[in-house]
């Protein structure tokens, strides 16, 4: 479940910067006059203030009830435990019921809403947006895409105000990299593109803009060549009394390409569940190219199993593992209040995720995509959420402008003797297109972290999802700070930990197959 952003003008969606200035947190030390530059009378928890208040008002444009009672979480805490007592289960504080019903049409321009990000403009709002290697920080602009998310939704479900559920993320997928972000504004923009009865699936792009932002912001205001990232939820509508699914308003096309979004859209909600049934390895054995590529893998795991000194560039499934535990605080809870914001959690698992590939290549890595998600159960505020990340697939990416096919890399120990060489079967080509991301060689990194979420008051521990991400590391990387990684691998040793590389690389052909079909429906 979502919360929304705080509105702009129209449709547009305000980007906050921090309320609280910084000589009023010098207060918090009594001997501060504010004007000190002596760094013993500025506590270090300041920065930690200043930024908890930034998160809190730019992702909780805090509502407020029928009754006119805002959503704060004691006042949602202290309904919640009244309306328990009279046996009843409350969804949402904010909504109690459904202000109508009726189910209309609505068309992509009454859904469509857009998040600026002037980093060209306010060096202040790019340093919440970058990371250590002076990239763009994927995980905060995952939150953003959510939010948004959320606000076309309820704008299309308007004037009804059902609970909004994260049903999935179905693919976010980043066509070029943004080196210098301080270069550019950035604009979040999307609508729903299509409908079901109580279903929605909404697009979302990222523009970014050399230039000024536009004086107004539309669909067709933002240039396709200027798009960096394309992202796609679906939501499902419910009734917040009877906790059962809700109508929703028909999506009306209005021309050609708002029918072939359309089309396309039910088409691929079409063919994603017949995959599911199909590509499963619980029920599908492996093919016969897999099985073989599961042979090169077990003779390649009991070579380096005999290594006293493994080469710095390989690595076994199992030791690419990192795991963290989190407790679920009321701070990140969703617009409904007693659920945390699905954008929360994508941040924390794409840290986590991001935290294994760089420790797996010991360079910056560069995020790619995230493939399908699902969210098979909420996660309750008050409740401790456990993620597990492992690097389950490794390919390697070759310049094969000069040179014969090859799909083979060789290993060589510290002592230049060569260990063993491994076949990968990659499945995806060097990108042509200007200015892409995987345009040079190196590897490609597919991380997943599978999610657990424990009640307190029970013992039982649910799966709340499993979130695979796709991160590229250049062969040659040149930071000043890591050295050149060369290929990456990492090597399964068990038949489970096999199976989860050909599962990852199912994953790999579908996220190749969609890459190519972008690129053709857009002409990027």
């Amino acid at each position: 479940m979502l919360r929304s952003l705080r509105p702009r003008s129209g449709t547009a969606l305000k980007t906050l910067k921090p309320s609280m200035p910084q000589q009023r947190v010098r207060m918090l030390h009594h001997k501060d006059d504010g004007k000190s530059t002596d760094a013993s009378t500025q506590p270090d928890a300041a920065a930690t203030t200043l930024t908890d208040k930034y998160e809190h008002k730019r992702l909780s444009n805090v509502p407020k009830t029928a009754k006119g009672y805002e959503a704060t979480w004691l006042n949602a805490l202290a309904e919640r435990q009244k309306q328990l007592a009279q046996g009843k289960i409350i969804d949402s504080y904010v909504y109690s019921s459904v202000k109508s019903t009726e189910v209309g049409e609505k068309t992509r321009k009454d859904s469509f809403a857009y998040l600026a990000l002037p980093f060209r403009e306010d060096a202040s709002v790019a340093d919440f947006y970058v990371n250590a290697a002076g990239r763009l920080r994927m995980g905060q602009i995952f939150q953003d895409l959510d939010a948004l998310a959320g606000r076309i939704a309820y704008r299309h479900t308007s004037p009804a105000q059902p609970v909004i559920v994260t049903a999935s993320v179905d693919r976010i997928y980043l066509l070029k990299s943004i080196d210098f972000m301080a270069d550019y504004n950035i604009v979040l923009s999307g609508s729903v593109v299509w409908t079901g009865r109580s279903s929605m699936e909404i697009a979302i792009k990222a523009t970014a803009i050399k230039g000024d932002l536009p004086a107004e912001i539309t669909e067709d205001s933002l240039a396709a060549e200027d798009t960096f990232l394309t992202a796609s939820f679906t939501f499902v509508a419910r009734n917040p009394e009877t906790h059962k699914s809700l109508a929703v308003n028909k999506l009306l096309p209005l021309n050609e390409k708002e029918w072939m979004d359309f089309r396309r859209a039910e088409s691929h909600n079409a063919a994603k569940k017949l995959r599911a049934s199909n590509e499963s390895l619980d029920t599908n054995p492996p093919t016969g190219e897999e099985s073989k590529i599961i042979h090169n893998m077990w003779v390649a795991s009991k070579e380096l199993s005999k290594l006293s000194h493994k080469p710095p560039n390989v690595m076994s499934m199992k030791d690419t593992n990192a795991k963290s535990t989190m407790f679920m605080q009321p701070q990140y809870r969703n617009r409904h209040s007693y659920m945390i914001f699905g954008g929360y959690l994508m941040r924390q698992t794409f840290e986590l995720a991001y935290c294994a590939a760089a420790s797996f290549s010991h360079a910056f890595p560069r995020f790619v995509s995230l493939d399908s998600t699902h969210f098979k159960a909420p996660v309750p505020v008050g409740s401790i959420l456990h993620m597990d990340a492992t690097v389950v697939h490794t390919e390697h990416l070759f310049d094969r402008s000069s040179k014969p096919k090859v799909t083979t890399v060789t290993h060589k120990s510290a002592d230049g003797n060569t260990v063993f060489h491994f076949d990968s079967s990659p499945v995806n080509e060097l990108s042509t297109q200007k200015g892409a991301l995987l345009s040079k060689p190196g590897t490609l990194i597919q991380v997943k972290v599978d999610t657990i979420v424990q009640e307190l008051a029970s013992e039982k521990k649910n799966s709340s999802g499993s979130f695979i991400y796709s991160f590229y590391v250049h062969r040659d990387a040149d930071e000043k700070t890591i050295g050149k990684p060369g290929y990456t691998t990492v090597i399964p040793e068990t038949y489970s930990e096999m199976i989860e590389y050909i599962s990852a690389r199912r994953r790999a052909i579908d996220t190749a197959a969609y890459a190519n079909t972008l690129r053709r429906n857009n002409k990027l």
